[in-house]
């Protein structure tokens, strides 16, 4: 799919499917076929493939060719059957339009022509768009950080509420925060990738009007690491925390098994006494011989039960 948009002041105007590319300040390409690549080739515009974007080097993800700033960035975002998946975004940056490349669907792509007006860097520029797209990108992961902040607290409560959490409930709450910290690292990495994609923006584009926008943004990125690590640490809490119930659950228990078969070891042995072969047993010529022995060992385990029980061990 393509998407094209022109600049009017500070806001983003959709332009028609048959629209000249070329009255187009922001192309979107969005799991582009054959003949959009074309078109926007055309312009004097390389589009990468998604291997070529998958790519972990540095050379491959920041570079120029020709007067095309080529960034690469990591973003959160939707796969076509609407799961949550990660992926590359290619921004590439020219002269006088953005393109950008994605195989997903990022939140911010939907949303910036409706906010474009009301961002901070606007729309007089394709820097300034590029500024105004990374300043939406990193609201939306500013929110997608909350998200999981109000998901630990969520768990914290119950986990740490006067009735507790037990049994198969702590299994599916360490899955949680598990998958919770998996989410927070994958949203680490895409912050790294946004903090060096506009750092190395920062060096081609040093003009005094971007400058301030520019800084802007990688305070608000840093801001976001740090609380990244926030969200890090309490993950581990939890998890640390969760395992101690686990193992405590474990120790109880084990120590009601071990008291249940200490109760009936008075029983087994009197059992054993009268399964000897003695003449001489309390009990043993008489009709009620059967009776004394059950009693015998009744009372032993009722005894061993009253002792565990004034030593407040069950």
């Amino acid at each position: 799919m393509l998407f094209a948009y022109s600049m009017d002041n500070a806001t983003l105007t959709r332009l028609a499917d048959d629209a000249p590319l070329e009255t187009a300040h922001w192309v979107d390409l969005y799991r582009p076929q054959p003949e959009q690549v074309a078109r926007v080739e055309a312009l004097g515009f390389s589009v990468p493939t998604l291997a070529d974007m998958e790519e972990i080097e540095v050379s491959n993800r920041f570079y120029r060719a020709g007067k095309v700033d080529v960034l690469t960035v990591s973003l959160p975002g939707l796969d076509p059957e609407k799961n949550r998946t990660f992926g590359p975004v290619a921004c590439l940056l020219g002269p006088d339009r953005l393109v950008t490349v994605r195989y997903h669907a990022p939140r911010p792509f939907e949303t910036l022509p409706a906010h474009a007006e009301g961002s901070n860097a606007g729309c007089k520029t394709v820097p300034h768009l590029f500024l105004t797209l990374m300043e939406e990108i990193v609201a939306r992961m500013a929110d997608l950080l909350e998200g999981v902040g109000r998901e630990l607290d969520e768990r914290a409560a119950k986990l740490f509420d006067d009735k507790g959490v037990w049994g198969d409930a702590l299994e599916a709450m360490l899955r949680d925060v598990g998958r919770a910290g998996e989410m927070l690292a994958k949203y680490r990495q895409c912050l790294l990738t946004l903090d060096r994609a506009l750092s190395t923006f920062g060096v081609t584009h040093d003009a005094k009007d971007l400058r301030g926008f520019t800084q802007a943004t990688g305070r608000d990125i840093q801001a976001l690491l740090v609380h990244a690590d926030f969200l890090s640490g309490r993950i581990s809490h939890l998890t640390d925390v969760i395992l101690g119930m686990v193992t405590l659950e474990q120790g109880i228990t084990g120590r009601i098994v071990s008291v249940v078969a200490v109760i009936f070891l008075p029983p087994t042995l009197v059992a054993s006494v009268y399964g000897m072969n003695f003449e001489f047993l309390p009990g043993l010529h008489s009709d009620f011989g059967w009776l004394i022995a059950t009693g015998l060992m009744g009372l032993s385990a009722l005894g061993t039960l009253l002792f565990f029980r004034w030593k407040g061990w069950l």
